[in-house]
């Protein structure tokens, strides 16, 4: 007798564990943007079994025993938004230029892990970090791996390649004492080999892609913000090299001649791309260049450059002339069918506040659906992710969020989201969820 309640105890435990392993989470959606088709549906069910979606259906599915229901059913559900130009490990203020020299590298990973956690609560749950200290981003992306903190997907290029004096040199301004001669290791190379060993010192350090400085820049302390810095044969061997390595390389650019060399070399993607031509425009098309617009950094140093003392007055002028530029280079560009993915420059500006690009990009001409596919799909085909990321497709990750209002809308629906599901664990929720 005893043995048979033994081996009925047994057996239901057994059972028990086989259903809990069968069971999956649902979730009712509302209206679903897949990032993929052109039209919002009604009334879906994203089936999810792990970390990635499984199956979306028709109609409101009703949970076996054991499963787990979360109801979206008044909510628009999307993909995990993507900014593909972050800046994880610093925000910009009154004391930025100062802080280089008061802050160490503890505290730039420790400024990364909480923005990159104010990130992800704000809908964004994969980035291209582009450019940062001490590889913080390179080190928060392996703790968000290992479990050890929470923050979006991360892309990261450690430390941007810059040329000798150019947009990305750490020591611009500083003293001589001070700056001494930096080189390949600290992102600042001069000819094709050292351009070649950077590349490969990125390789080494655990980043994902490579960032350049390929012009001049607005907030680095120099005269020129859009002068080419890297000459033909400098590009060519570090896209070469990076190509080796399996890097894309996103290229940091305001002046055209500098965007034109950069393209014409292979690089994957053009960021800010402020003053681009006609010729830019045709190149980019011609070579598949992906464009990064980055409006809102441009609003942000637009903004501030009005406010006395807050930059230095080499930046304030550069942050004057640009900064209201790049939306109207966006709508050229949009209008004359560049491919253009999400990015914002958070970082520049504050975190958490990144959805407010698909406001400008909206402002400027383009549809709501193609705004959001454009930190979606589009995003997700730069970083040539699509089979795991930028759709809420089968297969795919269970990156989702929820936003109450409907985005096709009111774009501005974006900027409060309410849902937040990674890699198929809520992250966020501020709606009633059920569970069966």
């Amino acid at each position: 007798m005893h043995g048979r309640i033994a081996g009925w105890a047994i057996g239901a435990m057994l059972a028990m564990l086989a259903q809990a392993v069968d069971a999956s989470t649902l979730i009712h959606a509302g209206r679903l943007i897949d990032g993929v088709a052109k039209d919002a549906r009604s009334t879906m069910t994203i089936v999810i079994d792990g970390e990635r979606i499984t199956g979306v259906e028709d109609g409101f599915v009703q949970p076996d025993d054991g499963d787990t229901l979360i109801d979206l059913s008044t909510q628009t559900v999307l993909p995990g938004l993507m900014d593909m130009h972050t800046h994880l490990d610093h925000q910009n203020n009154r004391r930025s230029y100062m802080e280089r020299f008061t802050l160490n590298g503890a505290d730039y990973a420790l400024m990364a892990a909480y923005y990159a956690k104010v990130t992800l609560n704000a809908g964004f749950t994969t980035v291209r970090d582009l450019g940062g200290s001490y590889n913080a981003a390179i080190a928060l992306r392996k703790a968000i791996e290992r479990g050890e903190a929470t923050g979006p997907r991360i892309f990261s290029a450690g430390k941007s390649i810059a040329t000798t004096g150019g947009h990305g040199d750490p020591t611009n301004s500083w003293a001589e004492i001070l700056g001494g001669d930096p080189g390949p290791a600290d992102g600042v190379v001069n000819g094709p080999a050292e351009a070649s060993q950077a590349v490969r010192q990125r390789y080494k350090d655990g980043a994902d892609l490579i960032k350049i400085t390929a012009t001049g820049g607005v907030l680095s302390l120099a005269k020129n913000g859009q002068n080419p810095q890297f000459r033909d044969a400098e590009l060519n061997a570090l896209v070469a090299t990076a190509n080796d390595y399996g890097f894309h390389v996103a290229a940091h650019a305001h002046g055209a001649e500098g965007m034109k060399r950069a393209i014409r070399a292979g690089v994957r993607s053009i960021e800010h791309g402020t003053y681009m031509d006609d010729e830019v425009i045709a190149l980019m098309k011609k070579y598949g260049t992906y464009y990064v617009p980055t409006i809102s950094a441009g609003k942000f140093i637009a903004e501030k450059a009005a406010e006395p003392g807050y930059f230095p007055e080499a930046v304030r002028v550069k942050a004057a002339a640009i900064g209201p530029v790049i939306q109207k280079t966006f709508a050229r560009a949009y209008k004359k069918g560049v491919t253009i993915a999400f990015g914002t420059d958070s970082g520049v500006g504050p975190h958490g506040s990144n959805a407010r690009e698909f406001v400008y990009m909206v402002e400027a001409g383009m549809p709501a659906m193609a705004a959001i596919m454009s930190a979606t799909s589009v995003a997700a085909e730069l970083l040539e992710e699509t089979d795991n990321l930028g759709s809420i497709r089968a297969g795919r990750y269970a990156d989702i969020i929820a936003v109450d209002e409907d985005p096709l809308m009111d774009i501005s629906a974006l900027q409060n989201v309410v849902f937040v599901m990674q890699g198929g664990v809520v992250v966020k929720d501020e709606t009633r969820r059920k569970e069966f």
